[in-house]
């Protein structure tokens, strides 16, 4: 990753020349773009400086200590080494983080839906383990949490349950969770000892605003209605259902997961603003020959991620590889999520700079 940054100081310094020079000074548009560039590769540059300057300090004094004689001086340079070489780590370890692409989208809050797959009620109860886990990890994040809409399992657990969560970086630290989460185990349920596979889904879409997408608020047809209830004293008696219409592009989302006429048209909102994104984004895409295949798919419901056996006392995400995509079921369905979202974003970002590199 570090060899490219020889080439972005040549960038650097070429930009650093277009600023003096008289006739981009002169277009204003020119110049601001290319200011612009500068800044962005400036705090790159000095980290660079520092981090060239400090490996070259540790070559001067390894040399110094291969050809030094004095007791006292060669104590002296293995003193230098060993306070030099922690800063030349952590001065990689920024410079790497500063080179990885950054998703303008992982600053944003999101709506967090889990819902029970295939195995009936033994996939409802999984589903309520998930919301406990990731509960915990949301709460060891300092993030605020609120409950949209719930639908017990008619053994335990949920048939569905759907968060708002919000806080720092919320988006970028869940994205990766969307998908089919696969379950083995010996149901409570089951008298002659077998393991069972069950699954439930998640969903994580980041709460977008009409001005992420190219949307204007008078191409939007609103829809409200009453949404369908089970009956007795929780039925629907308002127009809390809402349903958005794109008219350019004819995308329909709608909501009434929630009582709230205001909750659902955020959630239907976000949901349209989502779809429309997609389009265009696939639109882009297909004008690309070889566009990187993304390290959770689609997300798509059916799309299995991750497994939880419980006999093996394992979790093993499917999309990393090798040592890397096992890890201690007892320790991440309490919440212990941090290892194993940190190699999925390192998986990613070592998958986008290759992608820059190709």
């Amino acid at each position: 990753m570090l060899e490219k940054l020889p080439a972005i100081r040549d960038k650097y310094l070429h930009l650093e020349e277009q600023l003096s020079d008289p006739g981009i000074v002169a277009d204003m548009d020119k110049s601001k773009k290319v200011n612009k560039e500068y800044k962005k590769l400036q705090p790159i540059m000095q980290a660079f400086t520092q981090y060239e300057r400090t490996h070259q300090d540790i070559e001067s004094a390894r040399a110094l200590l291969s050809t030094e004689t004095d007791p006292e001086m060669r104590e002296m340079a293995k003193e230098e080494i060993e306070s030099l070489l922690p800063a030349l780590d952590a001065l990689e370890e920024q410079l790497k983080d500063m080179l990885t692409p950054k998703d303008p989208e992982d600053e944003k809050d999101v709506i967090f839906e889990i819902r029970s797959g295939t195995g009936g009620d033994e996939a409802a109860l999984f589903a309520g383990d998930l919301y406990r886990m990731y509960m915990r990890y949301f709460q060891d994040q300092k993030w605020e949490v609120e409950v949209v809409d719930e639908t017990p399992g008619s053994a335990g657990g949920y048939s569905k349950i759907i968060l708002e969560v919000s806080g720092d970086n919320v988006y970028g630290r869940l994205k990766f969770e969307s998908g089919a989460h696969r379950v083995q185990r010996i149901p409570e349920t089951e008298a002659k000892g077998r393991v069972h596979t069950s699954a439930a889904t998640v969903v994580v879409m980041p709460k977008l605003e009409m001005e992420d997408v190219d949307i204007r608020k008078e191409d939007i047809r609103t829809d409200v209605f009453r949404a369908s209830g089970a009956g007795g004293q929780h039925v629907n008696k308002t127009e809390s259902g809402v349903r958005f219409t794109h008219l350019p592009t004819g995308a329909v989302a709608e909501s009434t997961e929630s009582r709230s006429q205001h909750k659902n048209r955020d959630i239907a909102m976000g949901r349209l603003i989502q779809v429309i994104r997609d389009a265009q984004i696939n639109a882009h895409n297909s004008s690309i020959a070889s566009a990187r295949r993304s390290l959770v798919g689609t997300g798509d419901r059916s799309e299995k991620i991750r497994t939880y056996n419980w006999p093996q006392n394992r979790v093993t995400d499917h999309r990393l590889e090798g040592d890397n995509k096992n890890f201690n079921l007892d320790k991440v369905v309490e919440g212990d999520l941090e290892g194993l979202i940190q190699a999925l974003i390192i998986a990613d970002n070592a998958a986008k700079l290759q992608e820059e590199a190709a």
